[in-house]
């Protein structure tokens, strides 16, 4: 028989990474600098997240909890970071080498095994999104590309933590992790002119529907997957971006793009199907 959580879970993930998308053509109408929008949207996402679950929340201040912390604020920031520092194309493309590091890693931290369709799966991911986002890529910032591939390592961090807590409550961390994000982009948050109701509403969407309510559905998603799905199936969220931008602002992908969108939403699709699966059996 199916397991009906990890089923109802892989759902949640899907929904999550919708959600994620959002971000790009969001941010394109908040007229602030990135690091005070990034502030203000992990503030509202903070508030949104106590106002829905305050009473049930329980903040331990264990290592675990405040090491998740960290590592939510560390991803976050790192990834604002590295689209100065470098294309978004490599930002993001590097960010979700999330995976390998927890299919290195996650046996030895979980007692998770990688098995042969992750990898598959993985090299299929990478191979889609390098062609997607071909004509982004450049080399030319060994910088940028390094804060990038240490915003992926600390994405592979967060989700290995947060899915250690499986037998706990993981929202807290998201939680404090969103405070810490607002805590760094305060100072730019405090300089930066007042917003147009536009932007202002933006902001909140951001806040809420592309922060808060997706990081609700991960926190109990983790509970029933392991953590390289919980990697893996969102990756689909570097894809779905482009779309989002295409129908509010007008700018369209190439074919080689969607041609790298194909392969990549059909290798997640391929492995949401086969985990599914696979609990069933």
């Amino acid at each position: 028989m199916k397991d009906p959580a990890h089923t109802k879970s892989v759902g949640l993930l899907l929904v999550t990474a919708l959600c994620w998308s959002l971000a790009g053509v969001l941010f394109k109408f908040v007229d602030w600098p990135p690091l005070a929008a990034g502030g203000a949207r992990s503030l509202i996402a903070a508030l949104f997240l106590l106002a829905v679950r305050g009473r049930s929340l329980r903040f331990t201040w264990s290592p675990l909890q405040l090491g998740t912390a960290l590592a939510y604020a560390g991803c976050t920031l790192l990834f604002a970071v590295a689209n100065k520092l470098t294309t978004a194309a490599n930002a993001i493309l590097l960010q979700y080498t999330a995976p390998v590091w927890i299919a290195l890693l996650g046996s030895w931290l979980l007692g998770e095994r990688s098995t042969r369709a992750d990898w598959l799966t993985i090299i299929a991911v990478f191979a889609g999104m390098g062609i997607f986002l071909y004509d982004g890529v450049q080399l030319d910032n060994l910088l940028g590309i390094g804060v990038a591939i240490a915003s992926g390592a600390f994405f592979a961090v967060m989700v290995m933590l947060l899915r250690k807590q499986k037998d706990g409550s993981p929202l807290e961390s998201v939680i404090l992790g969103n405070v810490l994000g607002c805590l760094i982009g305060l100072p730019a948050m405090w300089a930066a002119p007042a917003l147009p109701r536009a932007s202002l509403a933006a902001l909140l969407v951001l806040g809420i529907v592309q922060l808060g309510l997706p990081y609700l559905f991960y926190t109990r998603a983790i509970k029933h997957v392991s953590a390289l799905e919980a990697a893996l199936i969102p990756v689909i969220e570097p894809i779905l971006n482009p779309l989002w931008v295409l129908l509010f602002v007008g700018e369209k992908p190439s074919p080689l793009a969607l041609f790298g969108g194909v392969i990549v939403l059909g290798a997640v699709t391929w492995r949401a199907v086969d985990s599914i699966r696979a609990r069933a059996g």
